[in-house]
């Protein structure tokens, strides 16, 4: 069996340099997939990498996605933030309407820092203020 540290490894070094790829690799590593053996053992296959020989982990996203709520057991966050990641690993589609809704504080923030690095403009977020995240709320936007 593989350790985490190890998957996260090789999902890095799969993704070297493709920005959508690398956001997905840390947004997968933030959370608690790889951890869970009835996730990593099912839908992660490491390879020797090329030509190094160091590990690459790869994820079937199509099979991971097509299980969540099937066979694959997931709360309401991990569901919906498996959906997002996938979208960026692999250009699944992902309904934001419904996914966007209820994902907490934490992940909010794991998912705009990936999405910045998708774009190819990897920034810091500034630091939640006691009123949340309207640090980068945009001033036209109404205050909730």
């Amino acid at each position: 069996m593989t350790s985490p540290s190890e998957l996260a490894a090789g999902l890095r070094a799969h993704a070297q340099g493709l920005y959508s790829g690398e956001a997905a690799a840390e947004l997968l590593i933030a959370q608690s997939w790889l951890h869970r053996p009835d996730f990593t053992s099912r839908f992660i296959t490491v390879h020797p990498g090329i030509p190094d020989g160091q590990p690459i982990a790869v994820v079937d996203w199509a099979a991971a996605v097509t299980a969540l709520g099937t066979s694959l057991p997931s709360s309401g966050g991990e569901r919906r933030m498996l959906k997002l990641t996938a979208s960026l690993a692999d250009g699944i589609p992902v309904d934001l309407q419904d996914t966007l809704t209820g994902i907490d504080d934490r992940n909010i923030r794991l998912l705009i820092t990936a999405v910045l690095h998708a774009t190819g403009r990897p920034q810091s977020l500034p630091k939640a203020s006691g009123q949340g995240m309207t640090a980068i709320v945009p001033r036209d936007c109404p205050s909730t």
